[in-house]
């Protein structure tokens, strides 16, 4: 198309051959332009008129200063004048743009006042008629320039509007919008000159179509021009009337009042508080909240006025206030008046409104705005008081939403506005509504809201406010309190709804709010009310305190004290709750924990009374009865013990008080009988979560009844005649004397049941003694509490003795007399018993009693017994009882007494002589008789752990222990060794001699892991740790297998414990071991552990377990084996080095072993401190002993074998991606955590790493020692050091810095790539960042060693992927494919650790020619990601010398970089790696040079727009720092766009286009790169680039371009800046369709695209609405409301209309293939108002379509525009959805075409 056409157009084709597509539109104007044409075509003077005009034009390309703008325009009216007898202006179309660019406002007055009087003439010379045809071509100059025109010139522009537009009245009607605009700004100032003059014309101009249409347009640009807001509603406060209040402005504002309302919203809304103002002030005159038409408007639309509104609150301004009160309280002054004015009028759209931004907030502004209005509004006291009432309520529980929701965010704000809602809010009516609402739950079904709010308040707000604590919560407090007995009296089901047990949490929330004293007074009436109150019940008080309408029928009461009230209502629900749990024999689970709650808050009430009470209450209730029926429960089965821990304290609690009057008491055995019988079922193996707290109870319960009333309960229930129920009685027993602790005298106070255990020890009943010496093992704690009662009882002072000297045969023989007798009897049943509690002790007893001392004892009666027997109390308990026992041996009775007293001394003294024996001395026994015993025993011992039989094996393993000790000492020549000898000493003698058999490992493991033979378990293992340590090495073999038992014992254990930690469904407590039995298997297996590894394994056995591929290689034999071990220089640990293959049994079982015990390490720890459920203590003291005895193991370990264990526990780690994610959140007891705590310091855990890592990695000729752990890779080994190194730190990093640089410089040095390269770069750069925080980085060596270092392991790695590239395919995966290979993130070898031979030829790690590498073809990605993530960023710090990161960036530019982008078919779909490493290049200033090329190539590749717009957003900010860092780009760029057409004429012209076409796209590209305005400077010479274009370009392939520059100059430069653009842009888009109307392109035309580009354009200026764009867009679209309500009468006037209807007029072709480019628009319907406040954000509507076959396909955009626009205006108030824009220009952009 050409740029210049005349007026006459010549006769063209369009879509369909020979229809003139003008004549389709208005008859009128086609019968006058034909006969224009028929009159001038064939007169000669006209073709010379059109020849001077055109010669005229072309003059002004040589335009370069105002004043050859005046000569161009005097020359130009000169040539119009002297043609004055044609009516007809040639070349129109330029004529136009041309004035319009001389009315740009930069000009100087008199280029306007020249160009003002050629439009002058031209008007003059059209005429009415000719400037109505031609109106869009005058006025695009004309209207935006009143704005800017000086004060001169404005007389003659308002002239011209005068005499030649108003003229055509109704013809005014497309243009009315954009008139009023282009004469708003005359009414800026009302002192102005201008101002009335403007005023009138506005007026004459309301009066050519009609007075609503006129306003209805004032609403538009209301909505949509922010600027014009001020002088539109100057107009309106002057032209609108004042409206009373049944009033209809209909008739003056138009029958839309959505429009109206969206205007006043938009203007409320408004930045600048005059706008405002005014808004406010026209709604006081016009539109009054109580008006007719506000009555009349959609409630939607209310809403959308009244949300504004109410935010002018937020400016805090005093005028605006004011208004916005008189708006919604009326014009009445009269406080009263308002506040009905309020209620009838505003409040509930005020309430609505405000509700529905709470519960659903709109995206456009904070969550807390409705909030922060509600709590502005409270301000003044006529809307505040009202609003409160209906809204408060909904507003907390939308701010609890808010809150709960926000939880993760943290948001400050919301939480700030929730606390200051809450004090703002009148305290009396927040809590008179809580309370109705409160109520209504209790009594309506299932309903729980007001309940959970009120928590919320009490629980997430402060309570600071003393009325609220003092006189609201206790009036609450004590009214839900009689409202819930009433509702439970009737019917004590109700307790198990959810309401009631909702509200019982409340009131224990509320209690802990309230002091006690104001629970015991009530708050002070009005007079009227206070004379009755006196009388009220808690209920009726609290109806009549807030005002509420009481139901009751029966509201007056006895009890004047509220505390009282409260108590005797307490006692009441909990006993009716009681009566009902037992009726129902345990009732449902939810009325138990109803109860749970009620009793929990009577305790509270009463300690609290107790603390903080002065009087004694007086309560009318009946204790006893109130006792029993809540004892009755405890009988129950599905009592919890949580209930049974809150009766009894809460007995405990009443019995104690001094406060209350009368009280229960618990001076009845039958009270204290069930209690203690209670509690001790709680005391069984299964329940040990609840032992402590029952023990506890227990001793409470022993301290308030009357003496030895427990002891006696405790003795009766062991004595019971059921077996059953006597085993169950000595387990309870068992754990209440275990923890017990010494100071109460358990031995003493418990003496009864005491001794009925210890009889058990010698009873004929094999179970009893099963179930005595159980006791003994598992409960005694120290055999000091059982030997004081004893020795006390021996040390009886009624048994008196003198010393007497016998002699026999000659000999003197010293000795005692009895003085008199004394019980035998008793005292020989003491010695039988201490016999058995010795031959049970053994050892375990002699080193107990051997080291305490008497003096310790808390028993005074045995001191005082000790001194009168005089025995020292300094000496040890064994020497006091050898002492007794000696007497008792040397005792006789006198002569006279002989025949009474001697049989029983007899059974004493054997008694006595067996336990000395039993003490001091040991047996000796034949082998042949053993040899024949070993085999039947431990067959024995088989058969009864395999059949359940637990009675008899603690016997035989004693007797088994015997018979191995006698057969090992018969080895010394039938010397027995002392009992201290050494294990060196039993390994040298014992070579010989003893054969393990062959049955006894497994009878061992079976009888320590069959979980039926728990119970014996400590029996088991205590034969173990004594055997096998004693009779070394005759017992290795078993120490393997045993390992391997007790660490599956100790996981079975542990997953037992960590279930049991978990809350319960259900009140059944799941099996628990103690803290015990965690101990004595951790004990056995430390000791077993170190035993393993401390012997030398038998020659054979070893064999036997060593498979014979992974035997030591060749290299560690022959001579050079030899030599190796002669100069080794390692320390004593050695020669146990070599026998520690990764192989052999003892260290497979210390691998196993340390797995386990990190297990324990890691789990086992207490976390819930809170200590809420009952059972907490007991499991925190198991978790804690059991974790802190595996530390002493862990520790023991490591300090006998460094190496090993800190190898193992790496291996663990590496296996268990668990524990590797518990490295970082629990420092305390992750992995890390424990190397702290073995290792003194991070110096020496690195030190031991590094050696490890050293150990590996040397050459096999090297190697002095082989790793300790071959299934451990070096690998794993960097992996845990780079995660160590990170916990470090700054200090701790220096101390560790030297020995890792030793490693780092050696990898450094190496000739090869090896992957540990790559591991030193990744933990050099965690150190490094550590150290360069500190300041020894100024010392220079360090700094040179991090420069040097951390430079050759880059280079090396960077090397490395780029020789890697010759793979073809390592490019393509990602690393997120990497990771997914292995699992992890660090590289695995090909095969993974455990293929490792232990052979080091396989070791070799290096690439040579021969060899293939050891990594999985992800190690390149994998380093190349972490250039980009962590090396490029470090950079800068790590290197510091410019050139230095300028080399090591372009090695990475060479080698990675480049080859990444160039293997790709479309550049910019590089990896994301190589794009992560130039967005952090770009922060690199040394690396300019480097990168920029890179980039410069990648934007000037002719396949860069193939890629796709999401790939496209990365490059965005690479882009801008190349233009931003080179200022030679931007013109080296222009210019290439400005290229002059080449003069060869063998160019293909088609391909130069194209070239130019894609330079065009390159400019668009760089300037959608920047930010607003940041290519402002460069704005003129892109203008002139693209108008150049436009002249003399005409290819449409081109032309597209410059409309997509023009889209990406709209949204990236302010409006304004393009005022001088505006004319070319409009002329040529005015041409581009003009055209069509003249002619249709046909199917397939190339103008097609063209067309498509131009029409996007103008859709995005739609879309913006730009205050400049909308004083032109009536030429283009319908922009009033006749898009919407047309008149009768109407024609199409706009562009896009006309185009309409000319493509809608078109034949239809015959069916095409659907190309899938149809274009879907929204109807009307769709873009409707949403609900609530998420307005519809305006969006292109062709932003889908990439290309057109037809002109048919934009008839639906044509069609739709302008009904569109109008109502995207309509809903959208003038939001755009800028992401939707730019998404779309990306997408235009990156089309693959």
């Amino acid at each position: 198309m050409s740029s210049k056409s005349p007026a006459i157009p010549q006769a063209t084709t369009g879509g369909t051959p020979g229809t003139n597509a003008a004549a389709i539109l208005d008859p009128t104007k086609s019968s006058i332009r034909d006969k224009l044409h028929q009159t001038y075509a064939s007169d000669p003077k006209y073709k010379k008129y059109t020849q001077q005009v055109e010669k005229c034009l072309n003059a002004f390309d040589n335009v370069h200063e105002w004043a050859d703008c005046i000569a161009f325009l005097k020359q130009l009216l000169k040539t119009f004048q002297s043609y004055m007898q044609f009516k007809e202006i040639p070349y129109k179309l330029i004529v136009a743009k041309r004035l319009a660019q001389c009315l740009n406002p930069a000009l100087p007055t008199g280029v306007h006042q020249r160009a003002l009087d050629v439009y002058t003439h031209i008007l003059s010379v059209l005429g009415t008629e000719g400037l109505k045809r031609d109106l869009p071509l005058w006025s695009s100059g004309l209207f935006p320039f009143f704005e800017y025109a000086a004060t001169s010139v404005k007389p003659i522009l308002l002239t011209i509007y005068d005499t030649h537009y108003l003229p055509l009245q109704a013809g005014l009607r497309p243009v009315m919008k954009s008139f009023i605009l282009a004469l708003l700004p005359g009414l800026e100032e009302e002192t102005g000159e201008f101002f009335e003059k403007v005023l009138g014309l506005l007026d004459r101009l309301s009066g050519t179509v009609s007075p609503v249409f006129f306003i209805q347009n004032i609403w538009l640009i209301m909505i949509t021009m922010s600027s014009a807001r001020g002088t539109a509603l100057n107009i309106l406060s002057r032209r609108l009337p004042r409206l009373h209040a049944d009033e209809d402005i209909t008739q003056i504002a138009g029958r839309d009042i959505g429009l109206m309302i969206r205007a006043f919203a938009a203007a409320l809304e408004d930045d600048n508080l005059l706008v405002r103002r005014g808004a406010l002030d026209i709604l006081l005159q016009s539109m009054r909240i109580d008006s007719a038409a506000i009555k009349r408007a959609h409630p939607e639309d209310t809403v959308i006025l009244m949300r504004p509104a109410t935010g002018v609150v937020l400016r805090r301004d005093l005028s605006l206030n004011r208004r916005l009160y008189t708006w919604l309280l009326g014009p009445d002054e009269k406080s009263e008046n308002q506040t009905v004015f309020l209620r009838q009028h505003a409040l509930q759209l005020l309430n609505t409104t405000l509700k529905d931004e709470m519960f659903a907030p709109s995206g456009e502004y904070s969550e807390s705005r409705p909030f922060k209005i509600f709590i502005s509004l409270l301000d003044k006291w006529e809307i505040g008081s009202a609003l409160t009432d209906v809204l408060v309520l909904d507003a907390l529980k939308a701010i609890r939403f808010l809150m709960q929701r926000n939880v993760e965010e943290h948001n400050e704000d919301i939480s700030m506005t929730a606390s200051t809602l809450y004090e703002a809010v009148e305290p009396s009516i927040l809590w008179k509504q809580l309370l109705a609402a409160i109520m209504k739950d209790l009594t309506e079904d299932g309903k729980t809201g007001a309940i959970d709010l009120t928590l919320f308040l009490l629980r997430s707000l402060p309570m600071q406010d003393d009325e609220v604590r003092s006189i609201h919560l206790p009036v609450i407090f004590a009214a839900i309190t009689e409202e819930l007995q009433r509702e439970i009296n009737n019917d004590p089901s109700k307790a198990a709804e959810a309401s009631v047990r909702d509200c019982l949490a409340l009131q224990e929330e509320i209690f802990q709010h309230i002091p006690l004293e104001s629970l015991s007074q009530r708050p002070e009436l009005n007079a009227a009310l206070q004379t009755s109150a006196s009388s009220l019940s808690s209920l009726a008080f609290a109806y009549a305190f807030y005002g509420l309408e009481s139901t009751e029928l029966n509201p007056s009461s006895e009890v004047l004290n509220p505390l009282i009230a409260v108590l005797e209502h307490m006692f009441c629900i909990s006993q009716a709750l009681s009566r009902s749990i037992s009726a129902q024999q345990g009732g449902l689970i939810e009325l138990r924990a109803a109860l749970s709650q009620v009793l929990r808050i009577l305790s509270g009430v009463v300690r609290t009374m107790d603390k903080s009470c002065d009087a004694t209450l007086s309560l009318s209730w009946k204790p006893s009865e109130w006792l029993y029926s809540i004892l009755d429960c405890l009988n129950l089965e599905a009592v919890s013990f949580t209930l049974v821990d809150q009766v009894v304290s809460l007995i405990m609690s009443l019995h104690g008080t001094q406060k209350l009057s009368p009280k229960p008491l618990m001076d009845k055995r039958p009270a204290v009988s069930r209690m203690v019988k209670k509690l001790f079922r709680y005391l069984h193996a299964d329940i040990a979560m609840c032992h402590v707290r029952a023990v506890s109870l227990i001793w409470s319960i022993d301290s308030m009844s009357r003496p030895h009333e427990v002891e006696s309960i405790i003795a009766q229930s062991m004595c019971s005649p059921e077996l059953k129920n006597v085993y169950e009685a000595h387990e309870a027993f068992g754990i209440l004397w275990r923890l017990s602790e010494d100071d109460s005298l358990p031995g003493v106070r418990l003496k009864v049941p005491l001794m009925i255990v210890l009889e058990t020890l010698k009873h004929d009943d094999p179970s009893l003694r099963r179930v005595g010496e159980t006791w003994m093992r598992c409960n005694l704690r120290s055999y000091i509490r059982v030997l004081e009662p004893v020795l006390r009882d021996l040390l009886d002072p009624s048994i008196r003795r003198i010393s007497r000297v016998s002699r026999v045969s000659g000999k003197e023989i010293r000795g005692f007399v009895y003085e008199r007798s004394f019980d035998q009897r008793y005292v020989a049943h003491l010695l039988e018993i201490l016999l058995s509690i010795v031959q049970f002790g053994g050892q375990g007893f002699s080193k107990s009693a051997r080291g305490t001392f008497l003096r310790r004892s808390h028993d005074h009666v045995l001191l005082q017994r000790l001194s009168l027997a005089g025995i020292d109390a300094n000496t040890s308990y064994l020497d006091a009882l050898i002492e007794v026992l000696s007497r008792f041996l040397q005792s006789e009775p006198k002569d006279q007494d002989t025949a009474v007293m001697q049989p029983l001394n007899t059974v004493i003294q054997s008694s006595a002589i067996d336990l000395l024996q039993t003490i001091v001395a040991r047996g000796e026994i034949e082998m042949l008789a053993i040899e024949i015993l070993e085999p039947a025993v431990i067959g024995k011992l088989f058969l009864c752990v395999h059949l359940h039989r637990l009675d008899l094996q603690n016997k035989l393993l004693r007797f088994l222990h015997s018979i191995i000790s006698a057969s090992t000492s018969y080895t010394y020549d039938g010397n027995p060794l002392p009992e201290d000898r050494s294990a060196e000493g039993s390994q040298e003698s014992s070579k010989r001699g003893y054969n393990v058999n062959s049955l006894l490992t497994q009878t061992i493991i079976d009888g320590i892991a069959i979980p039926w033979n728990r119970p014996v378990m400590q029996h088991w293992l205590d034969f173990v740790l004594m055997a096998v340590p004693q009779f070394q090495p005759a017992l290795q073999s078993v120490i393997s297998p045993i390992a391997d038992c007790l660490c599956r014992q100790l996981r079975l254990l542990l997953s037992d414990a960590l279930k049991a930690s978990q809350p319960m469904a259900n009140e059944r407590y799941p099996r628990v071991a103690t803290d015990a039995e965690f101990i004595m298997l951790l004990n056995a297996l430390e000791r077993l552990l170190v035993l393993g590894l401390t012997q030398k394994p038998d020659a054979n056995s070893q064999e036997d377990d060593t498979p014979v591929q992974e035997k030591p290689g060749a290299e560690s034999g022959g001579i050079l084996g030899y030599v190796s071990n002669v100069f080794t220089t390692d320390n004593a640990s050695a020669a146990v080095e070599d026998q520690l293959t990764s192989h052999s049994p003892g260290y497979k079982s210390l691998h196993d072993g340390i797995r386990v015990l990190l297990a324990i390490w890691v789990n086992m720890v207490w976390l819930d401190t809170t200590g809420l459920r009952p059972e907490a203590d007991s499991l925190s003291m198991i978790y804690n002993r059991t974790h802190a005895r595996c530390r002493r193991v862990l520790e023991h370990l490591f300090r006998a074998h460094p190496t090993e264990v800190l190898e193992s526990v790496i291996e663990c780690w590496d296996h268990d991606a668990l524990l590797r994610s518990k490295g970082s959140d629990q420092p305390t007891t992750g992995v890390f955590g424990l190397v702290d705590v073995l290792i003194a310091n991070a110096q020496s855990a690195v030190h031991m790493i590094c050696d490890s890592i050293s150990v590996r990695i040397s050459n096999t000729s090297e190697r002095s020692r082989r790793p300790a752990n071959a299934n451990l890779s070096d690998v794993v080994l960097f992996h845990f050091l780079e995660q160590y190194l990170q916990r470090l730190e700054g200090p701790l990093a220096l101390q560790v810095w030297g020995r890792f640089m030793q490693l780092a410089k050696d990898l450094a040095s190496s000739r090869d790539f090896k992957i540990q390269v790559f591991l030193a770069l990744k933990c050099l750069c965690v150190l490094g960042d550590k150290v360069t925080q500190t300041t020894a980085i100024d010392d220079k060596r360090i700094r040179k060693d991090l420069q040097e270092t951390f430079g050759k392991l880059l280079d090396a790695c960077v090397t490395f992927v780029g020789k890697s590239t010759d793979q073809p395919n390592w490019m393509r995966r990602t690393t997120k494919e990497s990771m997914v290979t292995n699992g992890r993130s660090s590289p695995a070898l090909r095969g993974g650790a455990s293929d490792m031979k232990v052979d080091e030829k396989s070791d070799s790690s290096t690439v040579t020619d021969n060899a293939k590498p050891t990594w999985g073809a992800e190690l390149p990605s994998q380093i190349t990601a972490f250039i980009a993530s962590t090396a490029v960023p470090e950079l800068r710090r790590f290197l510091m010398d410019n050139d230095k990161v300028a080399s090591a960036c372009s090695n990475i530019v060479y080698y990675i970089v480049s080859p990444g982008i160039k293997m790709k078919a479309r550049p910019l779909d590089a990896d994301a790696v190589v794009v992560d490493i130039f967005r952090e290049m770009i922060k690199i200033p040394p690396a300019m040079k480097v990168w920029r090329v890179a980039v410069i190539d990648v934007l000037y590749d002719h396949r860069i727009f193939n890629s796709n717009s999401s790939v496209a957003t990365k490059w965005k900010p690479i882009v801008k720092a190349v233009f931003d860092g080179d200022k030679t780009s931007f013109p080296d760029l222009l210019g290439r766009v400005a290229t002059s057409p080449s003069a060869n004429i063998f160019t293909n012209r088609e391909h130069e286009m194209l070239l130019r076409s894609l330079n065009l796209r390159r400019l668009a590209l760089v300037l959608f790169t920047g930010e607003k305005n940041h290519f402002l400077t460069q704005l003129p010479a892109i203008q002139e680039k693209l108008v150049d274009i436009l002249r003399n370009v005409p290819s449409p392939i081109v032309q597209c371009e410059v409309y997509l520059c023009i889209r990406v100059l709209l949204c990236r430069l302010a409006a304004h800046s393009m005022t001088s653009f505006w004319p070319v842009i409009l002329t040529e888009l005015y041409r581009i369709f003009e055209q069509i109307i003249d002619s249709i392109p046909s199917d397939g035309s190339e103008d097609l695209q063209l067309i498509l580009s131009a029409s996007k354009c103008l859709d995005l200026l739609l879309t913006l609405q730009t205050e400049e764009f909308q004083i032109h867009q009536w030429i283009f679209i319908t922009d009033t409301v006749d898009a919407v309500f047309r008149p009768d009468d109407w024609s199409p006037e706009s562009m896009f209309d006309q185009l309409a209807e000319v493509v809608g007029s078109l034949p239809i072709p015959e069916p095409r293939e659907p190309q899938g480019m149809g274009l879907s628009l929204p109807t009307s319907t769709s873009l409707a108002f949403p609900a609530h406040s998420d307005r519809a954000l305006r969006k292109p509507i062709l932003k889908s379509i990439r290309q057109i076959d037809s002109i048919r396909d934009l008839f639906p955009f044509f069609s739709h525009v302008s009904i569109s626009s109008y109502e995207s205006v309509y809903a959208s108030s003038g939001n755009i959805d800028w992401e939707a824009v730019e998404q779309g220009i990306l997408d235009d952009m990156f089309d693959g075409r």
